[in-house]
């Protein structure tokens, strides 16, 4: 990809002014949050509250401007009518307003991902210029006009580079960092029409491992919050991912975008103060996972609402009040019509059964009694500790926690809310109060908390005082805005928010993230095959517009209560209203490597999409055959060493992975460290070590230079899809060994 000098030293002109022109904002940027942290917070709190929006303002910006440092700018368009734009990071103009730097995400950059030969979309030529650091160190020219390129003087043979598949195959090469990089300088042409797919409805992105099904997920995600940035920013968006380790492994992606407040969860993290840290058979997860358990909490809930079997008599002030089981009866009735959660609606059914106690005990009175001693009646009642205990037991306040907990150590109350399970089922439910939650609760705590809900005659009277003080700060923050010319930088309802705060400054994610009940403007959901019925309930509660990206691969499916089907999971909850785009190229796994998975995925009968490889690796698939099991961990471990070795260089650069089952990762973990390797351990693994020992479920959604595969029958006993993941983490070589025979497919 060298260009000539020339060539270079032209496109290193146009570079040395973008970087200018960005240290230069970057100046202003700080000089503008430094004047605003030199003012004394003093004045009245809305004057206090205006400097910290301000500051928190600046500082947004300066971190947007200081992540696009790397690789700034990497393309340029030629275009028809003789102009010639560069397109980059972000969007960089001129202090006249001129356009520098074209954003990729804007329309205007839509052609340089797009354009082909056979429909150049009014391009000439589109130039991919290679940067290390802020010098250019080569570029490749990809003619789509040759007869406009011709007629305006140019010489083809002046053209460096070839058609523009260079760059693809260079980032693809590379070795990996332990941190997924962006894609943004070599989106592909089907990629880069699901990236900009319109934000509505829920679209399915389907692609086999290594189609780049995360990194477009994640560039839709940027492309979102440029394109609907007023409405995304006040509502945020949800990225969910399969384990915290993944979602460190991508946490660098979106900064390098421009875009820092993307709320990042995994599904046992949707509950807000639950930490699900329990580990749990399979077969229990699936049953947790079931949809049927939706009618599991709810039936559990409404059976706390009781009528008392026999009337309980109450003596008060030398009077006897009578709670009737036709009355409570009478009262949770009228308390149901009302649809509203179980703990709201226990508001109305203890007014109804406190105003009938009252009046018994005013029949029982020789005169009238007027409206305020009645109220005064009301109290005393209220507060009698028998009336309170019979009310209770009648309509019992509750907590998901405390409601979960219930049903897991009490057989007779999951029996009477589950008689769909059976009797094994309900038992492998069984467990003691102080068992830790587990990933497959979080949904049913999350069902728990919706029909529960809280007390919200508190919560309402607060809402009524907001919404009047909202609209004065929305109307105050835009004359603000007006008044400093930063209305292209934040919404008046962002800074409203920003200012109504006078502790300490939460953004739109770290708020969103606090509220279980935050509703987002989209959310994106990453190895989405492996998510519950009662999973998706949980997610889809957070999105009411139902504007999702979802991303997944049904063949790679492991978890038992995951999808096999997209139709048949999503239309009992989308309804039919989703749609599907599929990629079709394996940018990652050699060719070799990907064939053989995708034998082992046939024979598995894994439900496969087609995809060809896009790249070819000499000695990509090595088979290595251990003398026996006692054999296989020592022959695996030395394998791991010396491939980790291999790919990391003298740099070590390189990441290897070693993958097992069961209790095999341990072993390989202390086999390791007696070749003097200390792979990391612990809850969420760190990726920027050389060599890491995973699990199948670990490694879903990562990447490494080389991958040790130990004895790949016993993970497809687990699953076939499980082996279908591990066989197709690895860039440049698997190493499969094995003791036992080789599955159907690999041996091939």
């Amino acid at each position: 990809m060298a260009g000539s000098d020339r060539e270079l030293d032209g496109e290193q002109r146009v570079v040395d002014g973008l970087y200018a022109r960005l240290d230069e904002l970057r100046a202003q940027a700080r000089r503008r949050l430094a004047d605003v942290r030199r003012q004394r917070p003093s004045g009245s709190p809305q004057n206090r509250s205006e400097r910290d929006a301000f500051a928190t303002l600046y500082e947004d910006r300066v971190a947007q401007l200081e992540a696009v440092e790397d690789r700034l700018a990497f393309g340029r368009l030629d275009l028809v009518e003789g102009e010639r734009r560069y397109i980059g990071r972000i969007g960089l103009n001129d202090d006249e307003q001129t356009p520098l730097l074209t954003d990729w995400r804007a329309p205007a950059a839509q052609a340089f991902y797009r354009a082909t030969s056979a429909r150049p979309d009014g391009v000439v030529r589109r130039r991919h210029l290679v940067t290390a650091g802020r010098r250019v160190t080569g570029v490749e020219d990809d003619v789509l006009d040759l007869d406009a390129f011709t007629a305006a003087g140019a010489d083809p043979d002046s053209l460096s580079g070839l058609s523009g598949e260079g760059a693809l195959l260079a980032a693809l090469a590379a070795g990996r960092t332990g941190r997924m990089g962006d894609i943004v300088a070599t989106i592909q042409a089907e990629q880069d029409a699901i990236i900009r797919s319109e934000l509505s409805g829920a679209l399915v992105v389907q692609g086999g491992p290594g189609t780049g099904k995360t990194a477009v997920a994640l560039h839709r995600a940027a492309y979102l919050l440029y394109n609907h940035r007023r409405l995304l920013e006040r509502s945020g968006v949800l990225l969910v991912g399969p384990s915290r380790t993944f979602l460190r492994y991508i946490d660098q992606v979106l900064p390098s975008l421009g875009e820092t407040g993307v709320v990042t969860a995994t599904v046992a993290e949707l509950v807000p103060g639950v930490e699900a840290r329990g580990v749990e058979d399979d077969a229990v997860a699936a049953v947790k996972g079931r949809a049927v358990m939706a009618r599991v909490v709810a039936r559990a809930v409404r059976q706390r609402q009781r009528v008392p079997a026999e009337p309980v008599r109450v003596r008060i002030d030398g009077r006897t009040v009578v709670v009737r089981p036709d009355d409570v009866a009478a009262a949770i009735a009228r308390a149901r019509r009302q649809h509203k959660p179980h703990n709201q609606a226990r508001v109305t059914f203890v007014r109804d059964m406190l105003s009938r106690l009252a009046e018994q005990y005013v029949q029982q009175l020789a005169w009238d009694v007027p409206a305020e001693d009645r109220a005064e009646i009301v109290e005393d009642l209220r507060t009698t500790r028998e009336i309170r205990i019979a009310l209770n037991l009648a309509w019992m306040p509750l907590t998901p926690q405390g409601l979960l907990t219930d049903l897991y150590t009490k057989p007779h109350r999951l029996e009477a809310a589950a008689p769909e399970l059976s009797p094994a089922e309900r038992r492998s439910l069984a467990r003691p109060a102080d068992a830790p939650w587990t990933p497959a609760d979080v949904p049913l705590l999350d069902e728990a908390a919706e029909l529960l809900g809280e007390d919200d005659q508190a919560a309402r009277a607060q809402a009524r005082a907001d919404a009047e003080r909202r609209t004065a700060e929305v109307e105050y923050a835009r004359n603000v805005l007006r008044s400093t010319g930063a209305d292209d930088m934040v919404s008046a309802e962002v800074l409203a928010d920003r200012f109504a705060s006078t502790g300490p400054r939460l953004t739109t994610a770290e708020r969103a993230a606090a509220d279980r009940t935050w509703a987002y403007g989209h959310v994106v959901v990453d190895e989405a095959q492996e998510l519950s019925p009662m999973a998706w309930r949980a997610l889809l509660r957070r999105v009411p517009t139902r504007s999702l990206t979802i991303v997944g691969d049904v063949a790679q499916t492991s978890a038992a209560a995951g999808a096999h089907d997209w139709a048949r999971t999503l239309d009992p909850v989308l309804r039919g209203s989703w749609r599907v785009a599929e990629l079709t190229v394996n940018y990652r796994t050699p060719r070799t490597v990907a064939e053989a998975a995708q034998r082992v995925a046939r024979a598995a009968r894994l439900p496969l999409t087609p995809q060809t490889s896009a790249r070819e690796v000499p000695d990509a698939l090595r088979l290595t055959r251990a003398a026996d099991d006692a054999a296989l961990v020592p022959t695996a471990a030395a394998a791991a060493h010396a491939l980790a070795t291999e790919v990391g260089g003298e740099a070590g650069a390189g990441r290897t992975a070693v993958i097992a089952v069961g209790a095999r990762t341990a072993a390989l973990l202390e086999a390791l460290r007696g070749l003097g390797r200390t792979p990391p351990t612990g809850d969420v693994v760190d990726l920027d070590a050389p060599l890491v020992v995973l699990t199948p479920t670990q490694a879903k959604g990562l990447e490494f230079d080389a991958v040790v595969l130990v004895e790949p029958a016993e993970v497809l006993a687990a699953s076939g899809g499980d082996l279908y993941v591990a066989m197709t983490r690895p860039t440049r070589v698997l190493e499969v060994v094995h003791s036992r025979p080789l599955p159907t497919g690999l041996a091939d």
